[in-house]
């Protein structure tokens, strides 16, 4: 099955050659799991010519606030509804998470309750599922259709799903401790409070529960879905 990645924004300038890009970081999560991907600046306007051009999309994350005022927002969301109304599968980490749930009417804003950093525990449905965050910006409501799947004390909406053709979340599976560490020493400082840092790094080296996601991921690809039928 052929992913489309469509790449947000780019991990840090001194991090990337031994860590890669985000659309790298997705790769590797997913390796192994019977995907194939193709990628797409949309942060630059590389734009797929249409939706089926993939059989799914992946968005990635970003530094940006899908609030902002950038170029590519308002096609990128254009094309989320054009995909969403195609039923053609969708899953969003962080940004892409907030960019899915604003373009279909939802609401993303910068918590008040400041950052979310390193390991952080959500529940999935009785499951407990430890991945690495960073993020201040929030979906704060989710649009009609989406179900939340997942409860984090900080994050209201850490997980959500739209039927069976969109799958998104907050935290970030493809976020290795090594590069959160990197964040903290090039994004981190002066904006994400010194004390917040300090518990994060504390918590690295924990094992976490990327690949249960990489895995959830796979599947939510992978899975059959029944063409719908007009009424005759």
């Amino acid at each position: 099955m052929r992913i489309g990645i469509l790449q947000t924004g780019q991990s840090p300038d001194v991090l990337r050659e031994q860590a890669g890009d985000y659309p790298d970081m997705f790769e590797q999560l997913l390796a192994g799991r019977g995907l194939e991907f193709a990628r797409y600046d949309v942060e630059h306007m590389e734009f797929p010519a249409d939706v089926h051009d993939c059989e799914g999309w992946l968005i990635t994350g970003s530094r940006h606030g899908a609030y902002e005022d950038h170029p590519f927002i308002p096609p990128l969301e254009a094309f989320i509804r054009k995909a969403h109304a195609a039923k053609v599968p969708m899953v969003g980490i962080c940004f892409g998470h907030q960019i899915i749930a604003q373009a279909l009417g939802g609401k993303v804003e910068k918590f008040a309750g400041g950052w979310a950093v390193g390991p952080q525990d959500y529940d999935f449905g009785g499951e407990r599922i430890a991945l690495n965050a960073w993020h201040q910006d929030q979906v704060t409501e989710p649009p009609p259709g989406a179900t939340p799947i997942a409860q984090n004390a900080f994050c209201a909406y850490p997980a959500l799903a739209y039927g069976d053709t969109i799958f998104t979340v907050q935290p970030h599976p493809e976020f290795r401790d090594d590069f959160v560490a990197g964040l903290m020493d090039t994004r981190g400082r002066g904006v994400v409070p010194d004390d917040l840092m300090a518990a994060a790094r504390a918590k690295l080296g924990q094992p976490g529960g990327s690949a249960r996601i990489a895995d959830r991921i796979a599947e939510f690809f992978l899975r059959t879905r029944v063409p719908e039928h007009p009424e005759s």
